[in-house]
């Protein structure tokens, strides 16, 4: 793989009298970043006050972890984010937003301030430091892809390009250091940047090219499974072109999930293995050829592996490798795979949809006859809010039975369904609807969280009412962690959490309605009357019915719970 950075689009930039604080300001702009999350500390102040006297609009959170959640989701809708925290006590708490990001491909720019170079030449023992004074940077060197301490004032510039030039290219979450000494520090030198590009092969990238189209020439019945990829990296026209033209049917993965539009004619659903929809996995395992374009081969993406893809009729083509069959294709740039595919006119069969799958997640879900005084289930819950769902609206949903359950939503609009669906960490949803907001202010945002991932990080709801957003929060309360029950069959205690009066929290937060449902109907009207008022939160506490479960989390569990033990 080349790791040689690059731009979209390479521009020159010379800098004069401009402190290293303030260029690495400007380059974020430059970038797309308008917004910044995350929280002060006394080693980051001298650049807060930089942002703060910047364009750039700065988002306090709770707690840090609930920043990077944050800037993840911002990241995700807006192409690139960036958060801004303290040495080690704030850096250290943000790892495992970090971490998921690095996972699940969303480019953030971490920021951290750290002590003086000065005031570490005493060598006395500085508050916040763990070890040494590179403990942070060796750790965040773990799950980024780039990094750096901006401590020369002759490179400062030329590491801010690189560090985020990467994080461009490679969709992935970058680190810079910046002593607090160094934040107004002016280079002596001017700096000029032309932009970096990374080299595509293009003699592999028209064999690849070639040797699909031949495969696709003979094909009776293809497929396109479409992942998370194709959303970062911004293909989603390149992917329509090539499925249009050639009439070859769209499924997604789970964390591609709206990759592209949910009503398009050609959208078939989630393939998800034996844990989705049979009809889909039926028609995906049935291809003669699969076209795997950007997506994650992970356990949950698989169906917890019981995806039966054989690799001898599979095109395998990410950001980072290119697989036809048993031939590996090196520096072969995605992008350009598809564009050449398309340049090329593909000539295949043009496979027919079965009426089941033309209607299966266009927003169609026949909603079956039922009691409005009946228990409310989660599966009875996504009709009602799928009609309601229109393009103007971002869907997130945290794990477990929030994701399993939101599979079944039609999303309009492409790119507006979040979730953490490889990394799954808990907590995600409600601290990535005010990156969602923040990015996308014209949008009503629907979250989907369990009670027990909301007692994580549930508190920045408080931003959100703080900031004036008026998110819909629909909370699954179970009374504990419902996955983990199914996981490991037994009256576990460890599974179960204090109930709160979660609608009450408005109160406190000053602002938002709450509504305590039990039934159908009470959550039906619940719903409507939310929708209905965008112009404050509103937060659904559903009190589920015991033991309940979506099919999809049984299916998962069933198959986990075999190596739990």
């Amino acid at each position: 793989m080349n790791l040689e950075p690059r731009t979209t689009q390479p521009v020159r930039r010379m800098t004069a009298n401009l402190s290293i604080g303030g260029y690495l300001i400007q380059r974020l702009r430059d970038y797309g970043i308008n917004d910044i999350f995350g929280i002060p500390g006394d080693y980051v102040l001298s650049f807060y006050s930089e942002l703060e006297r910047s364009p750039i609009n700065v988002v306090g959170c709770t707690r840090e972890d609930c920043a990077g959640f944050a800037a993840d989701a911002y990241s995700r809708l807006n192409g690139m984010g960036a958060l801004c925290v303290t040495y080690c006590v704030g850096g250290l708490s943000v790892c495992n937003s970090i971490a998921g990001a690095y996972a699940e491909k969303s480019p953030v720019v971490v920021i951290s301030g750290s002590p003086g170079l000065k005031e570490r030449k005493v060598g006395a023992l500085l508050h916040h430091m763990v070890r040494d004074f590179r403990t942070q940077i060796d750790v965040f060197e773990k799950f980024t892809i780039a990094g750096t301490e901006l401590s020369d004032p002759l490179t400062a510039f030329a590491e801010i390009d690189r560090v985020l030039d990467t994080c461009d290219r490679f969709k992935r979450p970058v680190y810079i250091e910046l002593p607090r000494d160094m934040v107004h520090v002016v280079p002596p030198v001017a700096h000029g940047y032309a932009g970096a590009v990374r080299q595509n092969d293009p003699e592999a990238t028209a064999e690849a090219i070639r040797e699909t189209l031949q495969r696709l020439s003979v094909a009776k019945n293809p497929i396109i499974v479409a992942g998370v990829e194709l959303h970062r990296f911004s293909l989603q026209d390149e992917l329509l072109q090539l499925a249009e033209t050639s009439g070859i049917p769209i499924a997604a993965t789970m964390l591609g999930k709206s990759v592209v539009s949910e009503r398009h004619p050609l959208f078939i659903g989630l393939y998800e293995g034996a844990i989705g929809d049979q009809a889909v996995t039926e028609f995906v395992e049935q291809s003669d050829l699969v076209l795997l374009l950007g997506a994650f081969l992970s356990d949950i993406n698989l169906g917890i592996y019981t995806a039966k893809l054989d690799p001898n009729q599979c095109v395998y083509a990410t950001s980072e490798s290119l697989r036809i069959s048993h031939h590996h294709y090196h520096n072969v740039d995605l992008k350009e795979f598809l564009r050449g595919l398309n340049e090329a006119d593909v000539i295949t069969t043009r496979r027919s949809i079965p009426q089941s799958l033309q209607t299966a997640g266009k927003g169609l879900l026949h909603e079956t006859d039922g009691d409005d005084d009946q228990p409310l289930r989660t599966s009875r819950m996504m009709p009602p809010l799928n009609r309601m769902i229109d393009g103007d609206t971002i869907v997130i949903a945290d794990v477990g039975d929030s994701l399993f359950a939101a599979t079944e939503l039609t999303i309009h609009d492409r790119g507006e369904f979040l979730s953490p669906a490889y990394y799954t960490s808990m907590g995600f949803s409600v601290p990535a609807a005010l990156g969602a907001a923040t990015a996308r202010p014209d949008h009503r945002i629907v979250v989907l969280v369990g009670d027990g991932a909301f007692q994580m990080t549930g508190q920045e709801l408080s931003t959100l009412v703080r900031r004036g957003h008026n998110p819909i929060v629909i909370l699954l309360d179970n009374h504990g962690y419902g996955t983990e029950r199914y996981l490991h069959a037994g009256d576990w205690e460890y599974n179960e959490i204090n109930p709160w009066d979660y609608c009450g929290l408005l109160k406190v937060y000053g602002r938002g309605k709450g509504h305590r449902v039990e039934t159908e109907g009470e959550y039906k009207r619940a719903l409507e009357e939310a929708w209905e008022d965008p112009n404050q939160p509103h937060l659904i506490q559903c009190m589920l019915l015991e033991n309940d479960a979506s099919d999809t989390l049984r299916k998962l569990a069933a198959r986990l719970g075999e190596t739990v033990g």
